[in-house]
């Protein structure tokens, strides 16, 4: 029994090798889900996507909360077209200082590694999606 388990998770590492799939650490944009993004990740993320929608949240905030499907929804929308990340600001404070984060959730839009929008505040799905469509078309 434990061998087969042990079978079992050798596979699934395997595949996930093979695919490149290995967690949410990875850029599984194609796949519809946020790039989970760190004071060390960050410049390199935002930089490669024509346009990054970040989701700059807490665990402990309410109204990051209620974002958060919102944004990971957007994403699946959006795949393979718009770029989406999340980045913790309690984990990552070099990061959030950078932008000079002062209240969460804050959205930022990124086209080509510069902010070229923010969302401050928990708005509703249609309201980010109408400025994803605008950035889009420019």
């Amino acid at each position: 029994m434990e061998n087969d388990n042990i079978d079992k998770i050798r596979e699934k590492m395997l595949r996930e090798m093979m695919t490149g799939n290995t967690g949410p650490q990875n850029n599984v944009q194609a796949n519809g889900r946020p790039v989970v993004l760190t004071d060390r990740t960050f410049t390199s993320e935002i930089s490669k996507h024509d346009l990054m929608v970040v989701d700059f949240w807490a665990p402990w905030c309410g109204p990051c909360q209620y974002v958060s499907p919102i944004v990971e929804e957007l994403a699946r929308d959006y795949a393979g077209k718009v770029a989406f990340g999340k980045l913790n600001v309690d984990d990552n404070p070099m990061v959030a200082t950078q932008f000079r984060i002062m209240s969460i959730p804050t959205i930022m839009f990124f086209k080509k590694g510069k902010v070229v929008d923010m969302q401050i505040g928990a708005v509703p799905k249609q309201f980010l999606d109408q400025k994803i469509r605008k950035h889009i078309a420019q």
